[in-house]
């Protein structure tokens, strides 16, 4: 029987199927962090369960943490309680935690692909919508509930209904400037914010299998926004070759036996998807969003669209309403004065490297923040290592410590009220960024050309 990927690593962890058709699923991996974690323990403890596999448990504290003078007590009471709540549970439960001031501290969904925790062919899941990212290996990674949190640490398994399967397949070669994230927000704009739903995406094709691991990444982490369950790309070379030298990756013989088993881990030909899309990669230009939600986005190029005949023309109004934007509109020339990079799809190493080499010898503009937020410490201290650090001083760019930062309003990193940012995150909310901000998302290189005009520009244009 021909197999897709998807279907292969999944059969693979079948514990038992149930006559209600759905399957018990084991975890390979459990990633926790101190959002989702607290009333997971709390429930354990209720009903006298000890975590069943906690050799299986990475924790970290990413959410609620500041990003400068980390070695200070944190000041927000309620941060301070969940991280604090994370420490203890963690040493309660002797499971190893890479917290505020360890050295591999940092973004759940950043630490477990830089540490080699994460591999193809395997289940991973966390209290965290964004576990799509470690989909880039070549594994079935997924955001649960806190109930579903509780579940894995007492049983290392999920009782799951199987996801449908959706391929979509990019060929070409990309215009210059154009980055894995205007892919995965082009993607959006073309399925909507809704067109995943209920499946699980394999991303195929000559384009994407061009693609660095850090820039898989980043599409990956994004196929929550479409609804969709997760995504993965089929490992190859690429992934081999990032894997192996990582701090708790197989190495030797143990590598070289893995990699002749995730040598097996592609769609055989042939095999069924339950719905396919083809898209053209020079088709693809640099990407920004106009409204409230991720699918809400347009070439930088293009003017802000009307609903079409399938959307809901009264909550697009309120969205333009919110981001105090028109139908007609072109952006290009829009002040902006607030410039965020980080966050689990673009605060890695890859992603420092083509911002600094775009802004050196240039400065950003005087109505411009900017904050630079790496993804982990091992990211930070990289950055410092190859003198990034100094070319973004120079800039008068902020270069911060580790955290999910101003990607949401759960630490002290928030954008003003009314203010735009040009953001290379995840989501445009309301209020995602703080009560108010208008938040317009945008590759890093979109980002940093906005930083040095101080209006959003196609940044093609600044590129030799």
């Amino acid at each position: 029987m021909k197999k897709t990927l998807f279907d292969k690593i999944w059969d693979n962890h079948i514990v038992d199927k149930l006559d209600s058709g759905r399957d018990i699923l084991y975890i390979d991996k459990h990633f926790i962090h101190e959002v989702t974690s607290p009333q997971a323990f709390s429930g354990l403890e209720k009903r006298g369960l000890e975590i069943f596999r906690k050799e299986k448990i990475v924790a970290t504290a990413d959410h609620n943490v500041p990003t400068i003078n980390q070695h200070l007590p944190i000041k927000d009471p309620l941060s301070r309680t969940q991280v604090n709540t994370l420490i203890d549970n963690c040493k309660k439960n002797e499971i190893e935690l890479y917290g505020l001031g360890h050295q591999y501290q940092g973004i759940v969904h950043v630490i477990g692909p830089e540490l080699g925790f994460t591999k193809p062919g395997m289940t991973i899941v966390c209290g965290d919508s964004h576990t799509s990212t470690h989909g880039a290996f070549g594994s079935i990674a997924f955001g649960i509930g806190t109930s579903q949190v509780e579940q894995v640490m007492a049983t290392q398994c999920l009782l799951l209904n199987r996801p449908k399967k959706m391929r979509i397949t990019i060929d070409g070669d990309l215009q210059t400037g154009v980055l894995s994230k205007d892919i995965i927000l082009y993607i959006l704009s073309k399925l909507t914010a809704s067109g995943g739903t209920g499946y699980f995406i394999e991303y195929a094709g000559s384009t994407i299998r061009s693609l660095s691991m850090e820039a898989r990444m980043t599409i990956c982490n994004m196929s929550i926004e479409m609804g969709a369950r997760g995504g993965l790309i089929a490992p190859d070379q690429t992934t081999f070759d990032y894997v192996n030298g990582k701090k708790f990756a197989p190495q030797g013989e143990e590598l070289d036996k893995a990699v002749e088993f995730w040598k097996t881990l592609y769609t055989d030909e042939g095999a069924a998807f339950d719905k396919e899309y083809h898209f053209d990669a020079t088709d693809i230009e640099p990407m920004i969003t106009y409204g409230t939600n991720p699918g809400m986005g347009m070439k930088v190029s293009d003017t802000i669209p009307a609903p079409d005949a399938t959307g809901s023309s009264d909550s697009y109004q309120k969205s333009l309403n919110y981001m105090d934007f028109q139908t007609g509109n072109s952006l290009i020339g829009k002040k902006v004065n607030y410039v965020f990079i980080g966050s689990c799809t673009n605060s890695r190493i890859e992603d420092l490297r083509l911002v600094a080499d775009f802004v050196k010898g240039k400065t950003k503009a005087n109505n411009v923040n900017v904050w630079i937020v790496p993804g982990s410490k091992l990211v930070q201290q990289q950055a410092q290592s190859e003198g990034l650090d100094k070319i973004f001083e120079a800039a008068g760019f902020e270069l911060r410590e580790p955290g999910c930062s101003a990607c949401l309003g759960m630490n002290d990193d928030k954008i003003p009220k009314g203010e735009y940012c040009i953001s290379t995150s995840n989501r445009n909310f309301e209020g995602r960024q703080g009560q108010g901000a208008r938040t317009i998302l945008a590759s890093p290189l979109m980002a940093a050309a906005t930083a040095v005009t101080g209006e959003i520009v196609d940044v093609r244009t600044l590129l030799g």
